[in-house]
C-alpha cells in the first residue's frame, strides 16, 4: 500500500494521463489503496485543477479531460525522451504547422530536463539518422493527434480516405499503430467493414473521430506493424514499380547531396560510359512513386540533367518544362 500521499498523487496522476477510462476498482487495485481513498485522491487532483471525470455505474469510472487551462503533466523519464526526441525530429519534418511550434516546445521541456536526461536525449539524436529529407506529404498535426489518442486508448477510429486512385470512402478501423517511415505517416489498422487488416497512408486520412468505442486489440499477422507496413509497400512495390535511368552533368556527391535518399545513389561516369568529360554522373534506381512526383524531384536539383527512361518520365519532364516555361513567358498581349 502507497502511504506516501503526494508520491500516491502523482502516481494517480501519471495512471489518469493515459487517454482512456479507469475504473474506480482498477484504480484503486493499481494503487494498492481502498475505493474511498482513491475518491479522495480524485478530490484532491480537482482542487489542484485538475478536471477529473467520473462516470457512474457500477464500478464507476474516471478519465482526465480537457479544462480551460492544462495543468502540468507528469512524465517518467522514458516518457520524456521520447517526447524530446520527437520534438526534434518534428521541427524539421514536413507536418504543416509543427517547424515552430516543436521549436518553442523543445525549448520549454530541455530547460527542465535534468542533465542525464538531456545527455540521453542528445546521445540518440546524434546516433540517429533519418532515412529521408521530409520530402513526405503535409499532414495537419491534429490529425495525428486523434489517431494516435484512439491507438493508445484502443478505441476505434472512423475516417474519410481518398485511395491512390482518388476514389474517396469513408473508413470504420480497430487502430493499431502509427508507422513512420520519414516520409510519411501510416497507419495499421484492422478495417471493420472489409474484415481484414490494412495500411493507411495519414496524409489520406480527413476527419478522424473517436466513436468512443472501446475494442479488445487482435493479433497482428506479422506480430510487428513496421514488419506488416514494410511487407505492404514492398508489395505495392511489385506491382506498381518502374525502373528510370537518368543522368547529371555534375559529379556524383554533389548530385547525392541535393537529391532525396529515396530516388537511389548516382554513380560517376567517365567518358567511355557518355560523361561529358566535366564530372558526371549516372542513376539507375527502381520506384513506384508518381511520376510526376519524380520530374518535379529531378527538376530542382539545379543542374543539367537527360533521362533515358522510362519514355512515360520523359514526357513528364518535357510536359513539366513546357508549363515552367510558360507561366515564366512575359505577356505579349499586354
Amino acid at each position: 500500500m502507497t502511504t506516501d500521499t503526494p508520491a500516491r498523487l502523482l502516481q494517480l496522476l501519471s495512471l489518469l494521463q493515459t487517454p482512456r477510462e479507469w475504473p474506480g476498482g482498477e484504480l484503486a487495485d493499481r494503487l494498492r489503496v481502498s475505493r474511498r481513498t482513491v475518491r479522495r485522491d480524485i478530490d484532491r487532483l480537482r482542487e489542484l485543477g485538475y478536471p477529473v471525470q467520473a462516470t457512474k455505474g457500477s464500478d464507476g469510472g474516471y478519465r482526465l479531460v480537457a479544462g480551460k487551462a492544462m495543468p502540468p503533466l507528469v512524465l517518467d523519464d522514458e516518457e520524456a525522451v521520447a517526447i524530446a526526441v520527437g520534438l526534434r525530429a518534428g521541427a524539421g519534418h514536413a507536418l504543416e504547422g509543427v517547424d515552430e511550434a516543436s521549436v518553442r516546445a523543445l525549448a520549454k521541456l530541455e530547460q527542465v530536463l535534468p542533465a542525464r536526461l538531456r545527455h540521453r536525449v542528445s546521445t540518440l539524436q546524434a546516433a540517429t539518422t533519418p532515412l529521408t529529407s521530409g520530402d513526405g506529404a503535409s499532414i495537419a498535426p491534429e490529425t495525428l493527434t486523434v489517431i494516435a489518442s484512439t491507438v493508445a486508448g484502443q478505441e476505434r477510429l472512423r475516417f474519410g480516405y481518398r485511395a491512390k486512385d482518388g476514389i474517396e470512402s469513408r473508413r470504420l478501423t480497430e487502430p493499431y499503430r502509427l508507422v513512420s517511415t520519414g516520409r510519411r505517416w501510416y497507419l495499421v489498422a484492422y478495417d471493420l467493414d472489409r474484415g481484414d487488416w490494412r495500411t493507411f497512408r495519414v496524409d489520406r486520412v480527413s476527419d478522424p473521430f473517436a466513436t468512443g468505442a472501446r475494442f479488445t486489440p487482435r493479433e497482428l499477422p506479422t506480430g510487428s506493424a513496421a514488419e506488416y507496413l514494410r511487407r505492404s509497400i514492398h508489395r505495392r512495390l511489385d506491382s506498381n514499380e518502374y525502373t528510370y535511368d537518368v543522368t547529371f552533368a555534375a559529379p556524383a556527391d554533389w548530385v547525392a547531396a541535393r537529391l532525396p535518399a529515396w530516388l537511389g545513389r548516382p554513380e560517376d561516369i567517365g567518358d567511355d560510359d557518355g560523361g561529358d568529360g566535366g564530372g558526371s554522373c549516372r542513376l539507375r534506381a527502381s520506384s513506384s512513386d508518381p511520376l510526376e512526383w519524380v520530374a518535379m524531384r529531378l527538376a530542382l536539383l539545379g543542374c543539367e540533367f537527360t533521362v533515358r527512361e522510362p519514355v512515360a518520365l520523359t514526357e513528364c519532364v518535357r510536359e513539366l518544362g513546357g508549363r515552367l516555361a510558360r507561366a515564366g513567358a512575359p505577356d505579349l498581349q499586354g
